[in-house]
């Protein structure tokens, strides 16, 4: 990945000046991050960084403060149901409906999103996240780990060109995460993701941020790194000053 600005045409999400207050608690403060199309870009950060509040802007379920939202071209407030169209969002919590099966919640979304072949683009999505077994059964009888899954192929179900994803491996073990890993790799979508897990997430990457305190302290092509100096990258950036 080359480094610098990226040309306007390249560029699949623009953030300028963003900041988000809830009260007198200012959650994001003047926030520049722009991500290519086709990047993997990885924002990690402490508790309270702001790293939700960063991807619910994005996904125009929380409106900004002050600053500026672009996805695709398309401004946050402006074009916010557009912009919905084209985002799969994964929140740290799954959202699904407990007394619906998976299948039921599924189905649902696909119809919201006017997926077309809705019922191949499931059973597929739910083959490579190795979940075909649990499509009938009711969420709330499902574990947490399969709930995530099930969360992460709702959100692909309508083929979103930008993916967010708030810590989606919380609750799934190694081969889980594994499936995750290659279920991602099988698009060219841009994807924004936030962790808590340095190593993982730097696998990921091609890019990494770190947001502290609501800042952006720190913003790199991963080439630039390797796991044994992150560490201490992270914990140089995210120091309290």
């Amino acid at each position: 990945m080359k480094s610098g600005a990226p040309l306007a045409s390249d560029q699949a999400v623009q953030i300028e000046g963003l900041s988000k207050s809830f009260g007198s608690h200012l959650a994001l403060r003047g926030v520049d991050i722009t991500a290519r199309r086709g990047e993997f870009l990885t924002i990690f950060g402490p508790n309270g960084a702001g790293k939700t509040t960063l991807l619910r802007v994005l996904a125009t379920i929380t409106r900004p403060s002050a600053g500026k939202v672009r996805v695709s071209g398309l401004e946050a407030g402006k074009d916010s149901t557009e912009i919905r169209r084209r985002v799969g969002y994964v929140p740290h919590q799954t959202l699904l409906y407990d007394d619906l099966t998976a299948y039921e919640n599924l189905k649902f979304y696909g119809r919201m999103y006017d997926v077309p072949d809705l019922e191949s683009r499931i059973q597929a999505l739910a083959d490579r996240m190795g979940l075909t077994s649990q499509l009938h059964r009711l969420v709330r009888t499902l574990s947490r780990g399969i709930q995530q899954r099930f969360s992460i192929v709702r959100a692909l179900l309508h083929d979103p060109s930008l993916l967010l994803l708030d810590e989606p491996e919380t609750g799934l073990d190694q081969q889980a995460s594994a499936m995750m890993v290659e279920t991602l790799d099988a698009g060219a979508r841009t994807v924004i993701m936030t962790s808590h897990r340095l190593e993982g997430g730097l696998e990921l990457a091609d890019r990494v941020v770190i947001l502290a305190s609501g800042r952006v302290t720190y913003d790199a092509p991963k080439s630039s790194l390797d796991k044994a100096t992150f560490a201490g990258v992270y914990a140089r950036y995210t120091e309290v000053k």
